[in-house]
C-alpha cells in the first residue's frame, strides 16, 4: 500500500471518529452523564440552602410594608434593620435579612445611586471559603464580574454564568448557624435553547449537584404559555433547589420576573394570608406537573412564585 493511501485511510477515520464524537456530545444520554459527573476535580464550597438568600432590591419607602408582607404570609422573622456599604465602591444601602421557614431574603433599600452590576444578581449563596468558590465557579466556566471585596460582616463577589444569570458569593467571618428550613424553595431560572445545555453542565459542576428530572417536551401553561412545549431541567444541590425554563423567551408578564418559589403545605390558605396584606395575585393558583402554583406581587414590586406539592 502506497505512502499516500495510508494516510489518506488513517484521516478517514480520525474524521469518523470525531464525527462520533461530535454525534454523542449531542445526545441526551451523553449530555446527562456528563451533567452528573460535571463536579469532579472542583471543591465542594457550598454550605447549605437555609444559608441561601433571595436578593430583593425595594425602594426606601417601600421596606416596612414589603418586609412585614413577606413575614405575615410565610411565618419567621426580620432582622434589625441597619445602614451599610456592601458594594465595592461607594454607596449606602439600608439593609434587613428575612429569615423564614420557606427561604431566605436579603433586602435592600439603597439611599444611594446603585453602583453597576449590584441589582442584577438573583441571589446570594453562603460559600465556606470565598476564594475557593471564585477559582471554582471560574473553573467551572462562571464569569467573576466583580472581583472578591470586603463587606460590613465578610467578603463577597459577583459571579454570571453561560445564559445570563447573575448571582452573589458571599463568606461571613463569623459562621451563622441556622436551622434547616421547612422546604426548600425554588431558584427559578429562564435561559435560551443555545444556553441550557452549558449552563446547566458548568452550574452543576460548581454546585456539585444533580440533574433529577429534564422533561424537554414540559407543558408551557406552568410558565402562561399553554399549547407549548418546553423544556424543564430540575436540579438539586447544596446550594438547594433550582428550576430551569428553557424558552424562546416570548414570556407573557410576570413570568421571568420571578427568581424563586416558595413551596407551602397550603396554597389556597397561604394565597389568602397574602391578599390580607396587599400582596397581588397576579396569576390564580393553577395545576403543574408538581403540584399547584400562582404568582403574587408584594409591596414594592417582588414578584415571586408559590407552589404546594401534589398531595
Amino acid at each position: 500500500m502506497s505512502t499516500v493511501k495510508m494516510y489518506r485511510l488513517l484521516r478517514a477515520a480520525v474524521v469518523a471518529v470525531a464525527a462520533l464524537g461530535v454525534t454523542l456530545a449531542g445526545s441526551p444520554a451523553f449530555a446527562e452523564a456528563d451533567h452528573q459527573s460535571a463536579g469532579k476535580g472542583t471543591p465542594v464550597v457550598s454550605v447549605g440552602p437555609q444559608y441561601d438568600t433571595t436578593h430583593v432590591y425595594v425602594a426606601s419607602q417601600d421596606i416596612d410594608a414589603f418586609v412585614d408582607s413577606f413575614v405575615a404570609t410565610f411565618g419567621g422573622k426580620a432582622s434589625p434593620r441597619a445602614v451599610f456599604t456592601v458594594t465595592p465602591t461607594p454607596s449606602k444601602t439600608a439593609s434587613q435579612y428575612v429569615q423564614t421557614p420557606v427561604g431566605m431574603l436579603s433586602v435592600f433599600a439603597f439611599q444611594t445611586p446603585i453602583p453597576y452590576p449590584f441589582g442584577n444578581e438573583r441571589t446570594g449563596y453562603l460559600v465556606t471559603d470565598i476564594d475557593k468558590a471564585v477559582r471554582a465557579a471560574r473553573a467551572a466556566g462562571a464569569d467573576v464580574i466583580v472581583d472578591t471585596f470586603d463587606d460590613p460582616i465578610g467578603k463577597d463577589a459577583v459571579i454570571q454564568w453561560p445564559g445570563g444569570l447573575y448571582m452573589q458569593l458571599y463568606w461571613h467571618t463569623k459562621a451563622p448557624s441556622y436551622g434547616p428550613l421547612e422546604t426548600v424553595p425554588d431558584n427559578r431560572a429562564y435561559v435560551s435553547p443555545q444556553a441550557a445545555d452549558n449552563f446547566i453542565k458548568r452550574f452543576v459542576r460548581f454546585s456539585h449537584g444533580k440533574v433529577v428530572s429534564d422533561n424537554r417536551r414540559a407543558d408551557g401553561a406552568e410558565i402562561g404559555r399553554p399549547g407549548d412545549t418546553i423544556r424543564r431541567v430540575r436540579i438539586q444541590s447544596g446550594f438547594g433547589n433550582m428550576l430551569v425554563f428553557v424558552t424562546d423567551g416570548k414570556l407573557p408578564y410576570p413570568f421571568g420576573r420571578e427568581t424563586t418559589g416558595y413551596q407551602v403545605a397550603d396554597l389556597d390558605a397561604t394565597l389568602t394570608k397574602a391578599q390580607s396584606v396587599n400582596v397581588k395575585v397576579l396569576v390564580p393558583a393553577a395545576s403543574t406537573v408538581e403540584g399547584r402554583s400562582a404568582m403574587v406581587e408584594f409591596p414594592g414590586g417582588y414578584v415571586a412564585e408559590i407552589h404546594e406539592a401534589k398531595k
